[in-house]
């Protein structure tokens, strides 16, 4: 974990880091990660400073890398990750359920920073903050180097929220519970709002790590769930999250693939609801039958990122009745930090594992 130095209380509270941290800058398409040494950090009030336990590879990290996603360089990636807190800025920091933060708290913590202040925020849409910020999505320089899940340490700023994990959950458990977790919450959340799932009939295109937490947490509600995806092997492990094949057409249609948004939309019941929560890459335009979607008053409504309210229910799920599921085996390898090349290249392959971790070098 290395030896702290602190200096006397101010507005920003220097902390070095011996040995000094690392971090796997990501330079542009076609170019390897770049390791660099980061001595020090300077954190704000509220900020805290996390040694990684584990990270894991999102389907958008290899999106990025492969240049289907625009992203600012140098970039240090990841945004899915579990840690430890080693050190807070000046008035400390609170976890979502209000309590302090304490040095060794293990922790997971929103892709999202929001402020907190403005209209969209007062709304409740705090992945949507007008000064939004995102581990993972920005440029190094203006916070700190430490802004990425790739990094031997991440700098959680004022403004994300941090929730407590329990120590006898795997990394490999909770590291995914700040992107497919946690949004997978908030689709079946959105969708309990318009349908109940008690007995409803319920759909999901895509049998990716979001799809499957989405099936698995909705079984739970009391819903019959279905899982298709082009993958018989997905669709197998499937029944291992709670779905089965439908006997009727579905309440709830989730389109948690990005590439069935028009079947999703389609095959709705009447008075259904349509969540689309995959198409978060660039895609051809989709069309659909805006007369068929009138007539039979389907709601199709959009879910991107999440409040910090769902990620402490995404984790009190995993720590609960989630235990039943195989979410431990979602992480098919664990790879050094320093192997972050190839291990994106192993996530991009067709048959590749639903996640693969990384553990910074010790």
């Amino acid at each position: 974990m290395g030896t702290l130095l602190v200096r006397p209380p101010g507005h920003r509270r220097d902390i070095a880091l011996r040995p000094a941290a690392t971090a796997m800058v990501w330079i542009g398409e076609g170019h390897p990660h770049e390791t660099i040494a980061v001595p020090g950090v300077a954190l704000g009030d509220r900020d805290v400073l996390v040694a990684v336990e584990m990270s894991t590879i999102c389907g958008s990290d290899v999106h990025t890398v492969q240049g289907r996603r625009s992203a600012p360089v140098p970039l240090v990636l990841g945004h899915e990750c579990v840690g430890r807190v080693i050190a807070t800025g000046d008035c400390g920091a609170e976890a979502v359920d209000g309590t302090p933060l304490r040095i060794g708290d293990r922790v997971v913590w929103s892709v999202t920073v929001s402020c907190g202040a403005c209209d969209r925020c007062s709304r409740g849409l705090t992945q949507k903050c007008r000064t939004l910020g995102k581990y993972g999505h920005d440029r190094i320089g203006v916070h700190g180097d430490l802004t990425g899940a790739f990094g031997s340490h991440v700098q959680v700023r004022a403004g994300t929220s941090i929730v407590r994990v329990p120590e006898s959950l795997p990394a490999s458990v909770l590291a995914p519970a700040s992107c497919a977790t946690a949004t997978a919450w908030a689709a079946v959340a959105r969708a309990a709002r318009d349908q109940d799932l008690e007995g409803a009939a319920v759909r999901i295109h895509g049998a990716g790590l979001v799809g499957l937490t989405a099936a698995a947490i909705a079984a739970e509600h009391g819903a019959t769930v279905e899982v298709l995806d082009p993958n018989p092997a997905r669709v197998a492990l499937a029944a291992r999250f709670g779905a089965s094949p439908l006997d009727r057409d579905p309440d709830v249609v989730i389109e948690a693939s990005g590439h069935a948004v028009q079947d999703a939309i389609a095959g709705a019941t009447t008075g259904g609801t349509v969540v689309l929560v995959g198409s978060v890459f660039p895609a051809e335009p989709v069309p659909f039958d805006a007369e068929s979607l009138v007539r039979r008053l389907v709601t199709v409504t959009g879910v991107h990122n999440y409040t910090g309210q769902e990620l402490a229910e995404a984790v009190a799920f995993l720590a609960g009745r989630g235990r039943a599921y195989p979410f431990a085996d979602a992480v098919g390898e664990v790879r050094q930090l320093a192997a972050i090349d190839e291990a994106l290249a192993a996530a991009s392959v067709p048959d590749a594992p639903l996640r693969i971790g990384l553990v910074p070098g010790r």
